[in-house]
């Protein structure tokens, strides 16, 4: 019965997900909706005061000649100045050298197999949540290979499926690294941010102490779901494979991870030197300060450094990269995939504009935020609620960044008028988007991965995945939003120079 509910649960979700355009076709919808609702409320004597300057906004009406104008101007502005493009765009540059040389999947390759039986589960989950620098390569390679591990270690293949993509999906934001989607979702924020304050900052790595911790709090929960609810559930594997999961590195390749070492130990002790003495040369010049530093503001610049080095030292030692046409090609490559996202930019930039220039968000933000005051709803209720709410998009719209998009210049600004940090406000963002994934057919890899799952289990289908991975959903949102409670009402601060609340 139980099963019954989950499917037809799961059928709901596929046809309104199904129903829905295309990401792009939605933001240009979007975008023309804005131009219209603008005529529509500006047709109306609505207006608010600007929390901080005092001034009385009302809504722009783009349906205009001036309005026009502005649009036909600002087209490709609105396009090459979005913060966003730039900052993926170079961090994918960098990173994309060191998958295309192998070093990324070498990396985790070596991290599952020589891990101790005792702690393979915790190593496949954290190893999930580490891959997701690299984009897809956790779903390609980590997951499958995880089930291959699992299976030769006498256990349920499945299970080792499972908590691999429970880390790869479920555990997407946290990470002891900074990747493509912290640049990404910070050059959102920050636009949105700017709606009340034109000179607000969100750096990269904004959320980095409070994901940084995550990692192995969501490592912790998701190897005691495969241990005591995952593995009882599946029960034994009895079907013979011929599948070798412990297949050793080769000589090249412990070569060329001695070489990315020595590379990487000579690029950090040159940051080191950098931040480290009061007048080291990477402080902010006048002031000394780290968090000001080039390092932390132009950190895009050394995700784009670190991984061109040690890609290029790990391919020169493995012999994968023999000349810079191959750096060139890795970096080709990963313009190719990004084709899709830099269209779905265009179309988000001009939303993003658009919905700025009309005050909208701003007014909505100024009478959602005296509403939520008149409720008197606390923050830790408040927070919960945002969470759900992502979590529950989540199940309909996959892409993090086209959510983000829509929801950010909305609800940045309402809870920044409440007192609350676009920081934190993304914090609890990433949250409710991570952990509904591994449970949405929404989310791009998810018939990929029910085809990993149909190679131990023929008759397995969308129901078999969500029941499987259904636990791990509640447990991360459990788990992490009591993180999230706690560290608040500790007052931690969420990552570098960035605080919980708000001052104007």
């Amino acid at each position: 019965m139980r099963k019954g509910y989950i499917n037809s649960f799961l059928s709901i979700i596929e046809k309104v997900g199904n129903k829905l355009p295309n990401p792009i076709t939605l933001f240009a919808l979007f975008a023309l909706l804005t131009i219209l609702i603008s005529y529509i409320v500006s047709l109306f004597d609505i207006s608010v005061v600007h929390p901080g300057t005092g001034s009385v906004i009302k809504p722009v009406n783009l349906l205009s000649v001036e309005g026009l104008h502005r649009i036909i101007l600002n087209l490709v502005p609105n396009f090459t100045s979005f913060v966003p493009l730039g900052a993926v765009l170079v961090s994918l540059l960098g990173i994309a050298v060191a998958e295309h040389s192998g070093l990324i999947g070498t990396i985790l390759r070596l991290l599952v197999l020589k891990s101790p039986k005792k702690i393979l589960t915790f190593v496949v989950v954290f190893a999930g949540v580490v891959s997701n620098t690299a984009s897809e390569i956790g779903y390609v390679l980590l997951v499958p290979l995880s089930a291959t591990i699992f299976l030769t270690a006498g256990r349920h293949p499945i299970a080792g499926l499972a908590a691999a993509f429970a880390g790869v999906s479920g555990g997407y934001s946290a990470n002891i690294l900074l990747g493509t989607i912290d640049p990404l979702l910070a050059g959102l924020t920050q636009e949105a941010a700017h709606i009340i304050d034109k000179a607000y900052e969100v750096s990269p790595a904004a959320n980095y102490y409070f994901m940084a911790i995550s990692t192995f709090v969501i490592s912790f929960i998701g190897t005691w779901i495969t241990e005591k609810v995952v593995i009882p559930r599946l029960g034994s594997y009895s079907e013979k494979t011929n599948e070798n999961g412990y297949q050793l590195l080769s000589r090249d390749e412990i070569r060329g991870l001695r070489y990315s070492l020595f590379a990487a130990l000579i690029f950090m002790g040159i940051l080191l030197f950098g931040l480290v003495p009061e007048n080291g040369f990477l402080r902010e010049p006048g002031t000394g300060s780290i968090l000001k530093s080039p390092v932390l503001k132009g950190i895009v610049s050394f995700i784009f450094l670190g991984g061109i080095i040690l890609g290029i030292a790990y391919g020169i030692g493995a012999k994968t990269i023999k000349s810079d046409a191959d750096v060139l090609k890795g970096m080709s490559k990963s313009m190719e995939t990004l084709a899709s996202y830099i269209v779905l930019v265009f179309f988000a930039a001009q939303f993003v504009a658009f919905f700025n220039w009309t005050n909208l968000g701003l007014i909505i933000a100024v009478e959602g935020a005296n509403f939520l005051k008149n409720v008197g709803l606390g923050p830790i209720p408040l927070f919960i609620l945002f969470i759900i709410i992502s979590a529950f998009i989540n199940l309909f719209i996959g892409s993090a960044s086209a959510k983000w998009a829509i929801m950010a210049p909305v609800f940045v600004p309402m809870f920044m008028l409440l007192g609350y940090s676009p920081e934190l406000t993304q914090l609890a963002y990433r949250i409710g988007d991570s952990v509904t994934n591994i449970i949405s057919p929404m989310m791009s890899y998810f018939a990929l991965i029910i085809a990993f799952v149909h190679r131990y289990d023929k008759s397995a289908g969308i129901g078999t995945l969500i029941a499987t991975m259904l636990p791990y959903t509640v447990a991360f949102f459990v788990g992490w939003t009591l993180l999230f409670i706690i560290w608040y009402l500790l007052g931690l601060p969420i990552g570098p120079g960035a605080n919980i609340f708000f001052e104007p």
